[in-house]
Protein backbone atom coordinates (compact mmCIF):
# COMPACT_ATOMS: atom_id res chain seq x y z
CA UNK A 1 0.00 0.00 0.00
CA UNK A 2 1.18 3.78 -0.56
CA UNK A 3 1.16 6.57 0.94
CA UNK A 4 -2.10 8.02 -0.31
CA UNK A 5 -3.46 4.69 0.43
CA UNK A 6 -2.08 5.22 4.30
CA UNK A 7 -3.62 8.50 4.62
CA UNK A 8 -7.09 7.02 2.90
CA UNK A 9 -6.84 4.53 5.48
CA UNK A 10 -6.62 7.19 8.19
CA UNK A 11 -9.07 9.21 7.34
CA UNK A 12 -11.32 6.35 7.15
CA UNK A 13 -10.59 6.20 11.21
CA UNK A 14 -11.27 9.92 11.23
CA UNK A 15 -14.72 9.53 9.31
CA UNK A 16 -15.20 6.80 11.80
CA UNK A 17 -14.81 9.39 14.62
CA UNK A 18 -17.22 11.30 13.28
CA UNK A 19 -20.00 8.85 12.63
CA UNK A 20 -19.71 8.16 16.61
CA UNK A 21 -20.06 12.49 17.32
CA UNK A 22 -16.43 12.20 17.84
CA UNK A 23 -13.07 14.31 16.50
CA UNK A 24 -12.81 13.68 12.96
CA UNK A 25 -9.35 12.74 13.21
CA UNK A 26 -7.47 9.28 12.67
CA UNK A 27 -4.18 7.50 12.63
CA UNK A 28 -2.61 4.39 11.17
CA UNK A 29 1.06 2.53 11.80
CA UNK A 30 2.43 1.30 9.07
CA UNK A 31 5.31 -1.57 9.18
CA UNK A 32 8.30 -1.20 6.65
CA UNK A 33 6.61 -3.59 3.93
CA UNK A 34 4.06 -0.72 4.16
CA UNK A 35 0.93 -2.46 5.94
CA UNK A 36 -1.46 -1.49 8.52
CA UNK A 37 -0.17 -3.07 11.72
CA UNK A 38 -2.56 -0.84 13.69
CA UNK A 39 -5.43 1.84 13.25
CA UNK A 40 -6.85 4.44 15.46
CA UNK A 41 -9.37 7.28 15.69
CA UNK A 42 -9.95 10.21 18.68
CA UNK A 43 -12.04 8.78 20.93
CA UNK A 44 -11.73 11.83 23.44
CA UNK A 45 -15.98 12.54 23.38
CA UNK A 46 -16.87 8.76 23.33
CA UNK A 47 -14.93 7.56 25.91
CA UNK A 48 -14.37 10.78 28.01
CA UNK A 49 -10.52 10.44 27.77
CA UNK A 50 -9.06 13.41 26.97
CA UNK A 51 -5.88 11.37 26.24
CA UNK A 52 -7.63 9.21 23.76
CA UNK A 53 -6.25 11.05 20.53
CA UNK A 54 -6.11 9.40 17.37
CA UNK A 55 -2.29 8.76 17.21
CA UNK A 56 -2.32 7.68 21.12
CA UNK A 57 -5.31 5.37 20.47
CA UNK A 58 -3.30 3.84 17.08
CA UNK A 59 -0.11 3.32 19.99
CA UNK A 60 -2.50 1.41 21.99
CA UNK A 61 -4.07 -0.76 19.23
CA UNK A 62 -0.52 -1.64 17.83
CA UNK A 63 0.38 -3.71 21.42
CA UNK A 64 3.88 -3.98 22.72
CA UNK A 65 6.15 -4.36 20.22
CA UNK A 66 9.50 -3.99 18.99
CA UNK A 67 10.26 -2.51 15.72
CA UNK A 68 8.81 1.02 16.47
CA UNK A 69 11.61 2.67 14.81
CA UNK A 70 11.03 0.91 11.39
CA UNK A 71 6.97 1.68 11.97
CA UNK A 72 5.57 4.89 10.27
CA UNK A 73 2.38 6.98 12.22
CA UNK A 74 0.40 8.22 9.31
CA UNK A 75 -2.62 10.90 11.26
CA UNK A 76 -5.18 13.08 9.56
CA UNK A 77 -3.43 16.26 11.58
CA UNK A 78 -0.21 17.57 12.74
CA UNK A 79 0.42 16.08 16.12
CA UNK A 80 0.03 17.40 19.29
CA UNK A 81 2.72 18.08 21.98
CA UNK A 82 1.14 14.47 23.64
CA UNK A 83 1.14 12.33 19.92
CA UNK A 84 4.42 13.73 19.63
CA UNK A 85 5.89 12.73 23.03
CA UNK A 86 4.54 9.36 22.54
CA UNK A 87 6.30 8.67 18.91
CA UNK A 88 9.51 9.87 20.34
CA UNK A 89 8.87 7.92 23.33
CA UNK A 90 8.40 4.89 21.31
CA UNK A 91 11.54 5.76 18.41
CA UNK A 92 8.96 5.97 15.21
CA UNK A 93 11.24 7.68 13.13
CA UNK A 94 8.74 8.67 10.01
CA UNK A 95 5.81 10.45 10.43
CA UNK A 96 3.02 11.49 7.42
CA UNK A 97 0.84 14.12 8.33
CA UNK A 98 -2.20 14.89 6.39
CA UNK A 99 -2.28 18.59 6.78
CA UNK A 100 -1.23 21.13 8.99
CA UNK A 101 -2.99 24.01 7.62
CA UNK A 102 -5.83 23.92 10.37
CA UNK A 103 -3.41 23.08 13.37
CA UNK A 104 -0.09 22.50 13.61
CA UNK A 105 1.28 20.74 16.14
CA UNK A 106 5.34 19.93 17.12
CA UNK A 107 6.29 19.03 14.11
CA UNK A 108 9.43 21.10 14.95
CA UNK A 109 10.04 18.82 18.17
CA UNK A 110 10.12 15.96 16.08
CA UNK A 111 11.90 16.96 13.37
CA UNK A 112 14.93 18.32 16.21
CA UNK A 113 14.86 14.52 17.11
CA UNK A 114 15.34 13.11 14.21
CA UNK A 115 12.16 11.93 12.72
CA UNK A 116 11.29 12.50 9.22
CA UNK A 117 7.88 14.89 9.03
CA UNK A 118 6.50 15.08 5.47
CA UNK A 119 3.20 16.86 5.49
CA UNK A 120 0.69 15.83 2.24
CA UNK A 121 -1.40 18.92 2.77
CA UNK A 122 -4.44 16.66 1.61
CA UNK A 123 -7.67 18.44 0.92
CA UNK A 124 -10.28 15.67 2.07
CA UNK A 125 -8.17 16.03 5.73
CA UNK A 126 -8.49 19.80 5.76
CA UNK A 127 -11.90 19.41 5.13
CA UNK A 128 -12.35 17.12 7.90
CA UNK A 129 -10.95 19.55 10.56
CA UNK A 130 -12.88 22.81 8.59
CA UNK A 131 -16.31 20.78 8.91
CA UNK A 132 -15.69 20.16 12.97
CA UNK A 133 -14.93 24.44 13.22
CA UNK A 134 -18.27 25.26 11.02
CA UNK A 135 -20.75 22.38 12.34
CA UNK A 136 -19.05 22.37 15.75
CA UNK A 137 -17.33 25.26 16.98
CA UNK A 138 -17.53 24.18 20.34
CA UNK A 139 -15.92 20.88 20.47
CA UNK A 140 -12.96 22.53 18.04
CA UNK A 141 -12.50 25.44 20.94
CA UNK A 142 -12.67 22.43 23.51
CA UNK A 143 -10.16 20.20 21.65
CA UNK A 144 -7.34 22.48 20.19
CA UNK A 145 -7.68 24.25 23.50
CA UNK A 146 -8.66 28.15 21.74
Amino acid sequence: MSEQGWIQEAIAQAEKSWGEGGIPIGSVLVNRGGEIVSRGHNERVQTGDPTAHAEVVCFRNAGRRRDWAELTLVSTLSPCIMCTGTTLLFGVKTVVVGENSTFIGAEDLMRSNGVKVSVLNDKRCIKLMQRLQNEKPDLWAEDIGL
